[in-house]
């Protein structure tokens, strides 16, 4: 059984065609991209369609999809993933949803995967408005390490659209080769990852890695196809 969760609710509209193909999904908090409405929108959706529901908060910084590190002070970015993470609370108790999993978006996640005191704010933030979550962390990362120590329980992510580097960093998006596009390519790189622990790095290695959830990108030009494949080839987690 395998999970595949997408990151939405980012202004693609595409998620009533998405949501019947994943298992879980990230729903943005409205700092990068979205809106109270298309968190209520999207979140109904995953009521719908039995799919886990998760936080997708960011940097807040809409002008760049929260995809360039913004130098916050730690009390400044615990002050916004918090009010993030309560908006985001406060819609799903309307609706009576459960919140699985926080999931960091886009130069947050990077940054807390490299950065321990950035990883810190985070579990605090986390902490501070959720009393039981999960939290979505790259293997063999800061966040990992920290999120532990604090007792919020991890599910190591895996990219399926990303392409790795040797020391397991994703390959930065200026570069043409760091979003695979092509579904049986996903494929591949998913079930090496999910069956083999190993992921094939652009530098032509084998690199072990583990991974519970596979994340694939609801603004990829070919999501859609994507997912419809992996949901085909895939035993996918119900």
């Amino acid at each position: 059984m395998i999970d595949i969760n997408c990151d939405l609710g980012e202004g693609v509209n595409n998620e009533h065609l998405i949501m019947p193909l994943i298992s879980s999904c990230n729903i943005s908090c409205g700092a990068h991209a979205g809106s109270v409405e298309t968190i209520d929108k999207v979140m109904e959706l995953a009521i719908k369609n039995k799919v886990k529901i998760g936080a997708h908060p960011s940097f807040p910084d809409r002008e760049n999809f929260g995809r360039k590190v913004m130098h916050l002070s730690n009390s400044e970015l615990q002050k916004s993933i918090e009010k993030q993470l309560l908006l985001f609370k406060e819609r799903a108790d309307l609706q009576n949803a459960t919140i699985h999993h926080v999931k960091p978006h886009g130069a947050l996640y990077n940054v807390i995967a490299i950065n321990s005191e950035k990883a810190m704010i985070v579990v605090k933030a986390i902490q501070s408005i959720y009393k039981v979550t999960k939290l979505y962390v790259p293997y063999d990362s800061e966040i990992e390490k920290v999120a532990q120590k604090n007792g919020i329980e991890i599910i190591y992510e895996a990219f399926a659209d990303r392409n790795y580097n040797d020391d397991l960093t994703l390959v930065s998006r200026s570069l043409p080769y760091a979003i695979i596009n092509d579904k049986e390519e996903v494929l591949e790189h998913v079930k090496r990852m999910a069956y083999e622990s190993k992921v094939k790095t652009v530098q032509d290695s084998l690199k072990h890695i583990k991974a519970q959830t596979f994340c694939v990108h609801g603004d990829n030009n070919n999501v859609i196809e994507i997912v419809e494949f992996l949901h085909q080839h895939l035993i996918i987690e119900d």
